[in-house]
């Protein structure tokens, strides 16, 4: 290779090399990249096509009151109550989750968070009130006594002197101990109130005083007969709610905006003929 030659390739060598540069850029800049999504666009907690995480709701219950609560076939706590507040859910886009908790570990529950909600026939009572705070009122009850049917009882006073069954921490007992006095040995307490009637179908009370909505479904769906509910007029009616950690305001306001949907566009109706047909 002659000198001459020589000269002409390094002349052509850093023209090569810029056009290698250029197409390099070139290549770069044709290579887009997918923007990075939105806020509103990322998915969370498993959910796809954009959508937004559903919130978890726990909610704790005492499934021992149909047709209240109950615990279904796979533990799961079923009911006139459970459906109302996964109408609440579906209404607020809430991932409901329901558990069975008992009567007092509940209102426990509510107060140290391990529980977001409690839903199981509450009545809202000022004491409670004090402690709790409580949406709404979603369903309107008042006190029966059931009692054998030949019995004589028909007012809350007749059962001075007789033998009566409540579930512990109720308005039930608050009654029994009005008629009986605070302390008295004539009332019985239980943890739930099938097992008040069970004593009550066995003669080991004399009477039973829970709500009307309970006491009603035993008399519909028992198979034992023989037995019938005492209204006493003179007893105030009560009012479900349901149950949040005092000062949570904002899930409170959630639920009650979710009840009031669900009364405005039928779905409430729907779950309370389910249960109770038209007996308002």
């Amino acid at each position: 290779m002659n000198n001459n030659t020589q000269k002409k390739e390094f002349k052509w060598l850093p023209i090569i090399a810029i056009l290698a540069i250029m197409a390099l850029l070139t290549a770069a800049c044709g290579t887009s990249k997918s923007p990075a999504p939105s806020g509103d666009q990322k998915s969370s907690a498993g959910q796809t096509n954009g959508a937004a995480a559903k919130k978890v709701i726990r909610v704790g219950t005492d499934a021992a009151y149909p047709p209240f609560e109950k615990q279904g076939p796979d533990g799961v706590p079923v009911g006139f109550d459970m459906d109302i507040i996964k109408a609440i859910g579906e209404a607020n886009n809430w991932d409901v989750q329901a558990a069975h908790t008992g009567w007092d570990p509940l209102f426990e529950a509510i107060k140290t968070g391990t529980k977001d909600v409690g839903v199981s026939a509450i009545t809202i009572k000022p004491d409670r009130q004090q402690l709790y705070d409580f949406s709404d009122p979603y369903f309107d009850a008042y006190q029966l006594i059931m009692v054998p049917e030949n019995s004589k009882v028909t007012k809350a006073d007749d059962l001075k002197g007789l033998r009566v069954g409540v579930q512990k921490g109720t308005t039930g007992q608050d009654l029994a101990e009005k008629v009986l006095g605070k302390g008295s040995a004539n009332i019985k307490g239980y943890a739930d109130t099938p097992s008040a009637v069970e004593d009550l179908y066995a003669k080991r009370v004399d009477a039973v005083i829970a709500d009307n909505g309970v006491l009603n479904d035993y008399l519909k769906n028992s198979n034992t007969k023989g037995f019938k509910v005492v209204k006493d007029p003179s007893v105030q009616p009560e009012h479900y709610g349901i149950m949040v950690k005092k000062g949570n305001k904002q899930l409170l306001d959630q639920i009650n905006k979710g009840l009031k949907t669900i009364k405005q566009n039928g779905k409430y109706d729907e779950i309370f003929k389910k249960y109770f047909g038209n007996a308002k």
